[in-house]
C-alpha cells in the first residue's frame, strides 16, 4: 500500500473528520476538541481533557521519587557531593535534550503512545513493536515493584505480623485500578495532588536545611557515638568531595540516569491534553528547570549538611531513618522526621504506581490500534479509557508481586524481572532520540521548511546525538562490576535486556517483513488536519496569554 492509500484510508476512518481543502470554522473546532488521533490517524476514542497544570505535574511526578528521597544519599557515600553534582548535572541535561526532542515531534503531532507510535511512523514498525512493549513490560513490572515497597513502607508504623504485606498492596491496586479506569482527567487530578506534596516536602527540605547550615536551628546534635556533630559548611562538603575515583562517578551516573527515568511521561499524556502545541512546550521547559533545581540543590544541601562518611548515608538497607533528608530533618531538632519523609515516600510510592499504570496502559493501546497486540485492547469505554488495557496491565503487576512473595521461589524469579525492566527506561530514551533524527531528517528530505515546524528543538542534532552516547554508555557499562572477578549472575542480571530488545526487534522483521522506511516515504501528513483543526480553536487564548505580566510567568515557572 502507498502513502497516498495508506492515509486516505485512515482518514476515510474518522467519521466527520474534515478534508484538508475545507473551510473549519471555530465552532467545528470546539465540537471535535476532544477526539483524539492515534499514531496512523485513527480516532482512538480517547479524550484531551489533560490541562496544562496536569502536563507539567505528570512529568514532574516522574522524576521525584525513591531515587531523590533515598538513592541521593547513597549516591553521595560512594563518590562525594562533588561527583554527586558532576553525575546528576550531565544527566540533567541529558533530559533536556531527549525532552526538546520529544516537544518538537509531539507539537508536531500529539498522539497517544508517542514514543512507539513514532518509532513505527518515522524508522520501522518493528522498531515501533519493540519500543511499544518494552515500554508495557519496564512500567507493568514497575508498578509490582511499587506494591512491594508500598508494603515496605506501612510496615515502618504497623508491623507485617500484625498486617501481611500483600494487604496493602492488595489496596493499592485496587486503588490505583480504579483511579484509572474513571477517566483521564481524575488520573491527572490523582497525580497532580500526589505530585505537589513531593514538590512541597523537597521546598520544606530545602528551607531547612538552609536553617541548619545558617546555624538557626540544631547547634550542638549529638551524633550516636556521642560527640558533637559537625557544623555544616564547606568543611563538610571538602571532606570527600571527589571519593572513590572513576569506579565511584561510574556508579552513581548510572544511579543518576534511573532517578530521571519518567520524564518522558509528557510525550506518552500529550495526547490527552487540551492544546498541546502550547502546552507540551511550556511543560518541557519548566520540568527541566525545576528537576535541576531540585536535585542540584537538594544534593548540595545534603553533601554540606553530611559527611560523605556518616554510615547511615549509604542507606544499605533502604531504612527510612537513614534517609537524607530524615537525617537532615533530625540533625536540624525535627525530632519526626522519619514519620515525614515515611509519608512523603508513601506518597511518592503511590505517584509512581498511578503514572506507571496509566503510561503502560496506553502504550499497549496504541500497540493494538497499529495491530502489533490483540484487537480488544485498542476498545475504550465512554469515558474515553481503554479499560482492557489497564486491566491487562494490573494483572500483570499483581502477578509479578505474588511471584515476589517469600512464599513462590523466595523471590528470585522477580529479581530476574526487576533486572529485565532496569536498562527499558535507557532504551525509550534511545528511541525518542533516533525516533527525532528520523523526523528530522524526513522533513528536510521532504522538502519542509523548518520554520514551520510549532515548536523547534535548537539542539538539534546535539541534542538526540547527545541522549544516545550518553544512553549508550550507561547500558553497555552498567555491568562492569561483574567483570572483576567475573560473575556470570551480575552479568545475565546487568545484560539479560539487551538480548531481549534485539529478539523483539528482529523477530518481528522477520514476521512481518518489515523494512526501514524512506524518509521520502514517511507519512508526515496523515491527521495533521485534524490536528490544526482543534489547535485554531485556542489560538486567541494563547495571544491572550502573552500579554500576562512578567512576575506572574515567574511565579508560574516557580509555583
Amino acid at each position: 500500500m502507498s502513502k497516498t492509500e495508506y492515509g486516505a484510508q485512515q482518514m476515510d476512518s474518522y467519521e466527520g473528520q474534515p478534508g484538508y481543502g475545507e473551510k473549519i470554522e471555530v465552532l467545528e473546532a470546539e465540537k471535535h476538541h476532544n477526539d483524539l488521533s492515534t499514531g496512523n490517524g485513527e480516532t482512538g476514542g480517547l479524550q484531551r481533557n489533560l490541562q496544562a497544570r496536569h502536563l507539567t505535574m505528570i512529568s514532574l511526578g516522574g522524576t521525584i521519587g525513591t531515587g531523590l528521597f533515598l538513592a541521593s544519599g547513597s549516591s553521595i557515600a560512594t563518590a562525594g557531593p562533588g561527583y554527586a553534582l558532576i553525575a546528576y548535572g550531565l544527566i540533567g541535561t541529558m533530559v533536556y535534550c531527549f525532552m526538546s526532542s520529544l516537544g518538537e515531534m509531539t507539537t508536531y503531532l500529539p498522539i497517544t503512545g508517542s514514543i512507539n507510535a513514532y518509532g513505527t511512523r518515522f524508522v520501522d514498525p518493528a522498531f515501533g513493536f519493540m519500543l511499544g512493549w518494552v515500554y508495557w513490560f519496564s512500567w507493568s513490572i514497575t508498578l509490582a515493584a511499587e506494591l512491594v515497597a508500598a508494603g515496605l513502607i506501612i510496615s515502618y508504623w504497623i508491623p507485617p505480623e500484625q498486617c501481611p504485606s500483600w494487604v496493602w498492596a492488595v489496596v493499592f491496586i485496587v486503588v490505583l485500578t480504579s483511579l484509572n479506569l474513571t477517566t483521564v482527567k481524575a488520573y491527572g487530578e490523582t497525580e497532580y495532588w500526589l505530585s505537589l506534596i513531593k514538590v512541597l516536602a523537597v521546598f520544606v527540605f530545602i528551607i531547612v536545611g538552609f536553617l541548619y547550615i545558617g546555624g538557626a536551628v540544631g547547634k550542638g546534635f549529638i551524633e550516636a557515638d556521642g560527640t558533637v556533630a559537625r557544623q555544616p559548611g564547606a568543611d563538610v562538603f571538602n571532606m570527600g568531595p571527589f571519593h572513590g575515583g572513576f569506579a565511584g562517578l561510574a556508579s552513581i551516573f548510572l544511579n543518576a540516569g534511573f532517578s530521571f527515568q519518567g520524564a518522558e511521561l509528557v510525550g506518552i499524556a500529550a495526547g490527552e491534553t487540551k492544546n498541546p502545541r502550547k502546552n507540551v512546550p511550556r511543560a518541557i521547559r519548566q520540568v527541566f528547570w525545576r528537576i535541576l533545581l531540585f536535585y542540584i540543590l537538594t544534593i548540595t544541601i545534603i553533601g554540606v549538611c553530611i559527611p560523605y562518611d556518616d554510615p547511615a548515608l549509604s542507606n544499605d538497607d533502604g531504612d527510612i531513618q537513614s534517609s537524607p533528608f530524615t537525617r537532615v530533618f533530625i540533625r536540624a531538632g525535627i525530632k519526626i522526621g522519619g514519620d515525614i519523609m515515611n509519608a512523603v515516600i508513601l506518597v511518592a510510592i503511590l505517584s509512581a504506581g498511578n503514572s506507571g499504570l496509566y503510561a503502560s496502559s496506553r502504550a499497549l493501546h496504541t500497540l493494538s490500534k497499529e495491530g502489533s497486540a490483540p484487537k480488544f485492547f485498542s476498545y475504550v469505554n465512554r469515558w474515553g479509557v481503554p479499560i482492557y488495557c489497564v486491566l491487562a496491565t494490573s494483572l500483570v503487576g499483581c502477578l509479578a508481586f505474588i511471584v515476589s512473595l517469600p512464599q513462590v521461589g523466595q523471590g528470585q524469579a522477580y529479581d530476574w524481572l526487576l533486572s529485565l525492566s532496569s536498562t527499558t527506561g535507557f532504551i525509550a530514551w534511545v528511541g525518542i532520540a533516533v525516533n527525532h533524527i528520523r523526523f528530522r531528517m524526513a522533513y528536510k528530505a521532504q522538502g519542509r521548511n523548518i520554520k514551520d515546524l510549532p515548536f523547534i528543538s535548537h539542539l538539534y542534532p546535539f541534542g538526540p546525538i547527545y541522549t544516545l552516547l550518553v544512553c549508550l554508555i550507561i547500558l553497555l557499562g552498567q555491568g562492569y562490576t561483574a567483570f572483576s572477578p567475573f560473575s556470570i549472575k551480575a552479568f545475565l542480571s546487568a545484560y539479560i535486556t539487551l538480548p531481549f530488545v534485539v529478539l523483539l526487534y528482529i523477530g518481528k522483521k522477520f514476521w512481518s517483513k518489515t523494512k526501514i522506511l524512506k524518509l521520502v516515504d514517511i507519512d508526515l501528513d496523515t491527521g495533521r488536519s485534524f490536528i490544526d483543526m482543534t489547535m485554531n480553536a485556542d489560538d486567541s487564548a494563547s495571544q491572550a496569554e502573552k500579554k500576562t505580566p512578567w512576575w506572574k510567568k515567574i511565579v508560574n515557572i516557580l509555583a
